[in-house]
């Protein structure tokens, strides 16, 4: 499920509690997480709800001012309304990994060894992690210039550096994560090169 940006840091900041959806059927289950720009968000309850019966109190608690804007943006698609109850649930734990500078003997192994296994097949995980460290706010595709996939395939596997805490998101582009430049910082010295 995604949330808007504002949306997202409404229901961390408790004053969003609801979303509504038109899916076929439901996509959440009561329970599941996901992450959102302002953490984890958690799917509280689900139910079918009837849009004649959304009011103000309702579109508010969804982050809308009337029923007509929160409504004006479900659209009018066949298909059921669903009431999606979210509760924050804490922040993403990639940040914390991401900020975390101390690396120890076994992170640098266990970093050495994922990145090994993902450039098994083409290599361009520690050439996207030396262009990134270079160039901060560099796209994806400038990234994919010269690397063995194209633009889409390598946005996806650079999801795999953020999982990791190597790299974070910028609105545009990319940077190292401190956890990235400790890992290059690192590994550099241990090559004998510099950064």
């Amino acid at each position: 499920m995604i949330l808007a940006n504002r949306i997202a840091h409404d229901v961390a900041a408790g004053k969003v509690t609801v979303a509504y959806r038109r899916w076929k059927h439901p996509r959440v289950k009561p329970g599941s997480t996901f992450r959102t720009v302002a953490g984890i968000v958690r799917v509280e309850a689900i139910d079918q709800a009837d849009p004649e019966q959304i009011n103000t109190a309702a579109a508010q608690d969804a982050g809308y001012a009337t029923p007509d804007e929160l409504l004006a943006t479900i659209g009018d698609h066949a298909g059921p309304l669903w009431c999606i109850t979210l509760a924050w649930a804490g922040p993403d734990p990639r940040e914390a990994r991401a900020a975390n500078t101390e690396l120890s003997p076994s992170d640098i192994t266990d970093i050495d060894v994922l990145l090994d296994r993902i450039d098994a097949r083409a290599p361009w995980a520690r050439t996207t992690l030396g262009r990134i460290a270079a160039n901060p706010g560099i796209t994806a595709a400038q990234l994919a210039d010269g690397l063995p996939l194209g633009k889409d395939a390598l946005k996806r596997r650079i999801r795999t550096l953020k999982e990791h805490g190597l790299t974070r998101s910028l609105r545009v582009g990319y940077e190292l994560s401190e956890r990235g430049h400790a890992y290059l910082g690192v590994t550099h010295r241990q090559e004998g090169r510099c950064i």
